[in-house]
């Protein structure tokens, strides 16, 4: 879940917009899980797929 859909349960308005101290910790803190999970952490698996797909068939190709 990204933190520019929540709305603050303290001050009602988009975490995104960091209003209040909770809105801010909240966005800190999912913008630091976002750091730690990787660059394909965002994939779904279909593109995961498709990209091993695509690396076979390229592999495929050279040899």
């Amino acid at each position: 879940m990204t933190y520019d859909r929540l709305v603050c349960a303290n001050c009602a308005a988009p975490v995104n917009e960091g209003r209040c101290r909770v809105c801010r910790a909240v966005r800190q803190q999912m913008e630091e899980q976002e750091r730690e999970q990787g660059p394909f952490a965002g994939l779904s698996p279909a593109m995961l797929i498709a990209l091993m797909v695509l690396l076979v068939a390229a592999l495929a190709l050279l040899a």
